[in-house]
């Protein structure tokens, strides 16, 4: 069966349909409007004379065929993309759109003053940035590369490691004046937290050989980092927060750091992106600038 252009687009649009879950994702991601997507659908079963999706008003699953032909159309997509970035690599200077997410706080206190400095030095480099605290689900967003801070759990992505922020324990003056100031890790339990949903519930602290595991309770939960601090700051508890958040606050005396003579476990941030997308050189520059950017004075 000889295979026309007009075919070759139905495989591109039926595969990005399978990867965003949706036809109107689809569209999105191809810039197509949901009546184009569902023509390429329509014209590809018609062509094939076999049933690729099951159809709903809701939802859309592969049949026995889809599922097989969606591993070509996967391919054909792939390839093409490949050979777009081989040519982009090409360029004397990286040119394109990188869409960026990262935490609300990190964000806007390290990657924006480390993406000012990208944008000024690759100016051509246009930049899409999504500060949410939300786990956003890059393959459906089109996002090329995502700021997190855990590693990777089997999802078929690619991870690299940028950078490592050190924590502290703080409260504000006006808490201690209230519950005291705790002298040793097993006072920790007497005292209320703020607590920040995307971490660990339990605090592991340690000091030579000895480790203290604390559970943290408290009144005030949220999942975003900036509100963990300023809750902190209104004497509503203590909290684990980066040393980049914290010492400013510290230097101001709206945070007192408590225990500064025991550790805790870093936080390690991680670039993760598409496979695949490590070959694009735009990316690639990007990835090295963060991790140089992160790792000289001042660290984060």
């Amino acid at each position: 069966m000889d295979i026309s252009f007009e075919q070759l687009k139905s495989m591109v649009v039926f595969a990005q349909v399978i990867e965003q879950g949706t036809l109107s994702g689809a569209a999105k991601r191809l810039s197509l409007s949901r009546a184009v997507v569902s023509y390429h659908i329509k014209k590809l079963e018609a062509q094939l004379e076999i049933k690729l999706l099951n159809r709903s008003t809701r939802t859309i699953s592969l049949t026995e065929a889809g599922s097989e032909y969606y591993q070509h159309c996967r391919v054909i997509a792939e390839q093409a993309f490949a050979a777009n970035q081989q040519i982009e690599n090409l360029k004397s200077e990286p040119v394109g759109l990188l869409k960026i997410t990262c935490p609300v706080n990190v964000g806007l206190q390290t990657i924006v003053p480390a993406l000012n400095e990208f944008r000024a030095l690759y100016p051509k480099i246009e930049l899409d940035v999504m500060l949410t605290d939300e786990v956003v689900n890059i393959m459906k967003e089109g996002i090329d590369l995502a700021i997190r801070g855990a590693p990777l759990v089997d999802s078929g992505l690619q991870a690299t490691k940028l950078s490592t922020l050190s924590t502290c324990l703080c409260g504000a003056p006006s808490y201690f004046e209230k519950f005291g100031l705790p002298k040793h890790p097993t006072d920790l339990h007497k005292h209320q937290w703020v607590i920040y949903k995307l971490t660990s519930g339990a605090l592991e602290l340690t000091k030579g050989t000895r480790s203290f595991s604390i559970e943290m309770k408290g009144t005030i939960t949220t999942n975003n980092a900036a509100a963990r601090t300023a809750f902190v700051e209104g004497g509503h508890g203590l909290a684990r927060i980066p040393l980049y958040d914290a010492t400013p606050k510290i230097q101001q005396g709206s945070l007192i750091r408590v225990l500064a003579d025991y550790t805790m476990k870093d936080i390690n941030i991680y670039g993760v992106f598409p496979p695949g997308s490590a070959d694009s050189k735009k990316l690639r520059l990007l990835i090295d600038y963060l991790k140089n950017y992160f790792n000289k004075p001042p660290l984060l």
